[in-house]
C-alpha cells in the first residue's frame, strides 16, 4: 500500500522585482500514511504554510509558481489536476484548518449557513439533513450548546469555539487527510491543550491522517508521529518524534528544542537563537542557517549540504554529518 500523501522534490516560488524568483519552498519531501500525524516546525517565514496550501493547489498563481516536484495524493498528482478534480478533492478528501479562524469565517452569514454550504457542496443531501450533520460534527468537537452557535456568528464566539468550528467545518466530508495550520495560534494555554487533544482523539475515532504546522515544537512533539523541521524554505531534519526529542541533530533543532520553556539550561534562561529567518529575497549562498550557525564551515557559505540518512528513517541536512 502506497503513501496517502507522497511529496517529491517540491518547489514553489515567488515573482519578484529581482532577477531570480524567491524560492518559498525550494526541494521540500515529505510523506504522510493513513491515521498517522507528521508535525511541521520551524519559525515564521520557513515556508511551512505555503508547503501545505501547496498540496490544494491554493498558492495563487502568479505571484506563486509551482516550479518543480510532485504532490501524489492517493497516488495522483494534484499539480496535474484539472479545476473539477481539484474541487472535488478540496473539503472532500483532504480538509484544512486555516491559522486565522476570524478571517476563514465569513462575518456575514451565521455558522450554520457556513456549515451547511461546505456539507452540501460535497455531498447530495436535503437543506434538513445537512442541518442534522452540522449539528452532530459541532457535538462532535465538543460544542456545547449547539443550536446557539449554529445562529451565532463568528464575531459572537470566543477563539476556542471559533477553532471548533472551523475543526467541525473541516470534517464535515470525513477527510482521509486534515492539515491543521497553526490550530491553536492566539488562543490561551488552556485552550490550546483542548485543542490538541481534540485532534489526536478524532483522529483516533475517524481514522484519519494529520499535517500539524506549528513554530511550537513542544505543542507538536506531544501530537506527531513524525516531525520534519523547516527553515528557509528547505527541510533541516526528518525523523520520528522520539528521535527528534531524544537525539535532535540539525544545529538549527538543537537551538528550537533549546528555546523551549522545558528545554532551558541550568539557571532557569531560556536560549534564543540568534538572529532571524533571512527574508526570501536574502537567503545566503550556501547553507539557508550558516548565518545564525555557531557551527558553521566554510563550505557551509557555498555549498548546500547533502540530506544525510543516519540512520533508519533519521534525515538530517548538514555537512556535520556529510
Amino acid at each position: 500500500m502506497g503513501h496517502l500523501l507522497d511529496v517529491r522534490e517540491l518547489r514553489v516560488y515567488f515573482e519578484s522585482r529581482g532577477s531570480q524568483p524567491l524560492r518559498a519552498v525550494d526541494g521540500v519531501s515529505f510523506r504522510v500514511d493513513r491515521g498517522r500525524t507528521l508535525g511541521i516546525v520551524g519559525e515564521s517565514g520557513c515556508g511551512k504554510s505555503v508547503a501545505c496550501l501547496s498540496i490544494l493547489r491554493l498558492v495563487q498563481s502568479p505571484p506563486g509558481i509551482y516550479a518543480g516536484g510532485e504532490i501524489l495524493f492517493d497516488g495522483q498528482d494534484t499539480l496535474k489536476m484539472d479545476k473539477h478534480r481539484l474541487r472535488a478533492l478540496r473539503g472532500s478528501r483532504v480538509s484544512m484548518i486555516f491559522q486565522e479562524p476570524m478571517a476563514a469565517l465569513n462575518p456575514v452569514f451565521t455558522v450554520g449557513q457556513q456549515l451547511r454550504e461546505a456539507i452540501r457542496l460535497h455531498q447530495r443531501i436535503s437543506h434538513p439533513e445537512a442541518e442534522a450533520l452540522a449539528m452532530d460534527m459541532l457535538r462532535l468537537v465538543r460544542v456545547p450548546d449547539t443550536r446557539h452557535v449554529l445562529n451565532s456568528y463568528a464575531h459572537t464566539l470566543s477563539g476556542g469555539l471559533r477553532q471548533r468550528v472551523l475543526i467541525a467545518m473541516a470534517l464535515s466530508c470525513s477527510p482521509d487527510l486534515l492539515i491543521a495550520d497553526e490550530p491553536t495560534t492566539a488562543l490561551d494555554v488552556t485552550i490550546q491543550s483542548r485543542i490538541m487533544a481534540l485532534l489526536r482523539k478524532l483522529r483516533e475515532e475517524t481514522g484519519m491522517a494529520i499535517i500539524l504546522v506549528s513554530h511550537d515544537l513542544s505543542l507538536v512533539s506531544e501530537s506527531a508521529d513524525d516531525i520534519m523541521v523547516m527553515y528557509s524554505g528547505r527541510v533541516c531534519e526528518y525523523a520520528p518524534v522520539g528521535e527528534i526529542v531524544r537525539n535532535p541533530l540539525h544545529p538549527y533543532t538543537l537551538g528550537l528544542i533549546a528555546s523551549r520553556p522545558s528545554g532551558k539550561a541550568q539557571g532557569g534562561r531560556l536560549k534564543a537563537i540568534s538572529g532571524t529567518v533571512p527574508p526570501l529575497a536574502l537567503r545566503p549562498e550556501g547553507c539557508p542557517f550558516n548565518t545564525r550557525c555557531s557551527r558553521a564551515q566554510k563550505r557551509c557559505y557555498s555549498e548546500l549540504p547533502p540530506d544525510v540518512i543516519v540512520e533508519d528513517g533519521h534525515m538530517v541536512s548538514c555537512f556535520l554529518f556529510a
